[in-house]
């Protein structure tokens, strides 16, 4: 089943995944950080 004959390969799926899901929680929560912080720069 998917290749999954040690727990090595096991563990390469689930951390590929984990990164995976990583990568797009930390950019939904930083999506708009920068523009923001340049709005308040050019109000100055």
């Amino acid at each position: 089943m998917l290749g999954l004959t040690d727990v090595s390969i096991c563990l390469a799926y689930l951390l590929s995944a984990g990164g995976a899901i990583f990568c797009v929680v930390y950019g939904v929560l930083n999506w708009n950080k920068d523009a923001t912080k340049e709005k308040e720069d050019d109000n100055k």
